[in-house]
């Protein structure tokens, strides 16, 4: 559930005033939208409520830059590489807003039409507006309430037109005789219809440079200008954007007048430590372990899934420009998960125990959330570059968990032309009987985990083999959830 900040009103608490007349007794006061949110984040400061549920790993960097950005009243540019909560973050500012918002509620049957915009019942902007207040008695004047939740709207850049969040003519009024210089002779985009509330433009760098110039209007003036005629509005809007840093400050791609009134520039990051990468795909995976079918996943897993991402965003395989999404850790977490919960249904195992092999089918998760650097892969194709991120991180989680002691004996038996198959459908009570030709790699199980448990030592064992194949010291080769390792 969301939480919203200490102090706002819900409808719950309070009859909302029905007519102009009862707002005005009410006490209720204008105020610009940027107030409203630097108001209410000042309230839940005060308050000491937790500002962004949900986002992990901000606390001491992005979050301090977005409330100070909040308080000066600024527009913001969220810049970063995808993956790294900048729509979460836009959405998330929401709950800053009023529980809800009053406005003119303008009968269709007016006849000097409806508002294209949500009025401020004591400051109407359009001609409508004032001419539906002007001489009427404010307890005829009817009050309706926005709500917070509808405040918001968002646009992604590519492929979106002048008219989608600026305006265009409408034919149909011209054709009637409207001068095209007239209000009434324009139909709104997005942005002055949030009038009031708040715009979010996703990937800005990929806006059509003419929008832009229509942006950089709306921050510098607060006007709509369409097809040459302006038009005076005292806009009321707060004006978030998002962009990839690679192609935000790749000169030509964002005007530079645009880049001067955007106030302030939040800098997002992917997670600095790997326990804080694990919390959030754990929460964003959003599985269910329990139920008839539980899965137990072991540490280690856990954290393999992890450092395949923190691996994938160091690779001289991968662009580094492109960036790899928090999606990639989540999209792997989830297959491991499924996969190994098909094997408890099929083999009856409960709780099922994620292993490496469940892993084998990584490639479909992981496939398109990584682009490829040209130059690094020396034509590596997806499929060998996934495999080399998932060695490398089994490797470097294998170090932590598993000392060198012992592990050159293991290689000496493989060395006597030993192989061991396993897989993500090898019953785990088999291990035992499979593992019998290498006691050493069943004996360095136990230093992963000493449960008895059949499943968590199958998971665990695979580890070893796994470890073992990573350092270089077996070989393996994979096909459809068969692993088979020797020397």
């Amino acid at each position: 559930m969301v939480q919203h900040p200490a102090g706002s009103e819900t409808p719950s608490t309070k009859r909302r005033p029905s007519t102009l007349a009862e707002l005005r007794e009410s006490g209720w006061q204008s105020r610009s939208v940027k107030s409203e949110l630097r108001d209410n984040m000042v309230r839940a400061l005060a308050a000491g409520d937790t500002l962004f549920p949900g986002i992990v790993g901000y606390d001491e960097t992005v979050i301090p830059e977005l409330v100070n950005a909040l308080l000066a009243g600024h527009d913001v540019l969220f810049l970063g590489e995808k993956g790294q909560a900048k729509s979460r973050l836009m959405r998330s500012l929401v709950r800053f807003l009023d529980e809800g918002l009053p406005y003119l509620d303008v009968p269709p049957s007016f006849p000097g039409g409806v508002p294209a915009v949500h009025e401020d019942p004591f400051h109407p902007i359009t001609r409508a507006g004032r001419a539906f207040v002007a001489g009427r008695d404010e307890r005829e004047i009817p009050i309706a309430w926005w709500a917070r939740e509808d405040r918001y709207a968002e646009r992604l850049a590519p492929g979106t037109k002048f008219a989608d969040v600026i305006g265009e003519t409408d034919p149909a009024k011209l054709a009637a005789g409207v001068s095209m210089s007239a209000e009434d002779a324009l139909h709104f985009g997005l942005i002055p219809r949030m009038h009031r509330g708040i715009f979010a433009m996703n990937e800005l760098p990929d806006l059509d440079e003419l929008v832009q110039v229509g942006l950089f209007n709306i921050l510098e003036e607060r006007d709509v200008q369409i097809r040459g005629y302006p038009v005076r509005f005292d806009l009321d809007v707060c004006v978030l954007f998002s962009a990839n840093p690679s192609t935000y400050n790749r000169s030509g791609k964002v005007i530079p007048q645009l880049k001067d009134r955007i106030g302030s520039t939040v800098q997002t990051h992917y997670p600095r430590e790997r326990a804080t990468g694990m919390e959030i795909t754990e929460r964003e995976a959003g599985i269910d372990l329990a139920g008839e079918y539980p899965v137990l996943v072991p540490p280690f897993m856990r954290e393999i899934v992890e450092q395949m991402s923190i691996v994938a965003r160091r690779s001289k395989f991968v662009d580094h420009e492109s960036g790899v999404s928090a999606r990639f850790s989540i999209a792997n977490y989830r297959v491991m998960v499924a996969n190994a919960r098909r094997r408890g249904i099929v083999l009856s195992e409960r709780p099922a125990v994620p292993r490496i092999s469940d892993l084998a089918h990584f490639h479909a998760s992981g496939a398109g959330k990584l682009e490829l650097d040209l130059m690094g892969s020396h034509q590596m194709s997806e499929r060998q570059v996934l495999d080399s991120i998932l060695a490398e991180a089994v490797g470097e989680v294998f170090a932590e968990y598993v000392s060198e002691h012992g592990l050159g004996e293991i290689a000496e038996v493989f060395g006597k032309g030993v192989k061991v198959e396993v897989g993500d459908m090898v019953p785990s009570r088999v291990y035992a009987e499979l593992l019998k030709r290498v006691p050493p790699a069943w004996d360095k199980a136990f230093e992963v985990n000493a449960s008895e448990d059949a499943s968590v030592r199958a998971s665990c064992v695979e580890f070893v083999l796994a470890g073992l194949w990573a350092t270089d010291r077996v070989s393996r080769a994979e096909r459809f959830g068969r692993v088979e390792y020797e020397l």
